[in-house]
C-alpha cells in the first residue's frame, strides 16, 4: 500500500498517540524523498559478496525511496549485495507484477553469480513476492522473505478504493488472497512478516501475520509504529537484518534493544522474548 492513506482512528492511549504523530514526521519525510525515487535505479556494479543478495519491493503508490535507511543499513560492510525493485505505478495486478518480479530475480542471481536470493517487501511489495514464491515456484530462488506491514489475509481498509484493481486484489474475498490460501506443499522459502497493532491500513490489524500450515512462518510483532514507519524504525531493520542472517528464534537478543518486538508463531500463540 506504500503511500495510500485512511484516516486513522482517534488515538485512544498514549502509545497510540505518539504512533500516530511519528507515522505523520515518517510521512513528511518520504514525502521529501518520493522525487529521489521515482526513476528506477542502475544495477550497481559491486564485486561477489558472501550473503545472497537482497530484492526490495516497494507498496502501492510508493517507490524505492522507502527504503533509503534500510538498504544502507543491509549493504553495511558489503557482506551482501542489496537492490531495489520499481514496479509501474500504473500496475493493475498483482500477479502480473509477480511475473516481472520473477524476471528481476533471474537476472539478479546471473549478474550476483548466487542461485538464491532475499526479498523484503512492504505492504503490497510483501503480497507481490510472497504470490511469486507460491504460485510461479520462486520458493526455488528466494530463501527468504520478509514482509513488513503486508495484508496476507486481505484488508478492509479505504472501501472507497475499490475503484483500483489492485486494491480489490487486496480484499479478504479477492482470487489473490485465494490463491495465496491454496496448499503449497514443500515451499522451500523461510518467511518473516513483521506487523503492528497501529498498522492503520491493516484491517484488521492481524492481517499483516501469515497463517498457512505449508509455510515456514515467522511473525513478528511491533509495537509503538504505524504502518509507513516500518520500514525505517532503528530496531525493524536489526530485526530485518537478523532475520536475513538467519532463522529468527524466540530467545534472539536481536530484537531485545528497544523490547518492542515479539516473536509470534503461525499457530498465533506469542513467544516470549
Amino acid at each position: 500500500m506504500g503511500l495510500m492513506t485512511a484516516p486513522p482512528p482517534v488515538p485512544r492511549t498514549g502509545a497510540a498517540l505518539r504512533a500516530a504523530l511519528l507515522e505523520a514526521v515518517v510521512l513528511a519525510g518520504h514525502l521529501l524523498l518520493y522525487p529521489t525515487g521515482v526513476r528506477s535505479e542502475d544495477p550497481p556494479a559491486d564485486g561477489p559478496a558472501a550473503l545472497p543478495p537482497v530484492l526490495l519491493l516497494h507498496g502501492f503508490t510508493d517507490n524505492r525511496s522507502v527504503f533509503v535507511l534500510l538498504r544502507r543499513a543491509l549493504g553495511a560492510g558489503g557482506r551482501r549485495r542489496v537492490e531495489t525493485y520499481n514496479y509501474s505505478p500504473f500496475t493493475r495486478d498483482l500477479r502480473v507484477t509477480a511475473r516481472h518480479l520473477a524476471r528481476r530475480v533471474e537476472e539478479l542471481c546471473e549478474r550476483s553469480g548466487q542461485e538464491r536470493v532475499d526479498l523484503v517487501g512492504h505492504s503490497l511489495g510483501g503480497l507481490v513476492g510472497r504470490y511469486y514464491v507460491q504460485r510461479l515456484g520462486g520458493d526455488a530462488r528466494v530463501r527468504t522473505l520478509v514482509t513488513l506491514g503486508t495484508p496476507h489475509e486481505g484488508t478492509r481498509v479505504a472501501p472507497f478504493m475499490d475503484a483500483h484493481p489492485l486494491v480489490r486484489q487486496m480484499r479478504p474475498d479477492s482470487e489473490v488472497m485465494a490463491e495465496l490460501r491454496a496448499p503449497v506443499p514443500g515451499c522451500r522459502t523461510r518467511c518473516v512478516a513483521f506487523w503492528s497493532e497501529f498498522d492503520a491500513l491493516m484491517a484488521p490489524t492481524g492481517t499483516a501475520r501469515i497463517e498457512h500450515p505449508d509455510l515456514d512462518a515467522t511473525n513478528i510483532q511491533v509495537t509503538g509504529i504505524g504502518h509507513l514507519a516500518l520500514p525505517v524504525h532503528p530496531a525493524v531493520i536489526t530485526a530485518v537484518r537478523r532475520a536475513l542472517d538467519g532463522p529468527v528464534r524466540a530467545t534472539d537478543g536481536a530484537v531485545r534493544p528497544t523490547e518492542n518486538l515479539r516473536p509470534t508463531g503461525t499457530d498465533g500463540e506469542s513467544r516470549a522474548i
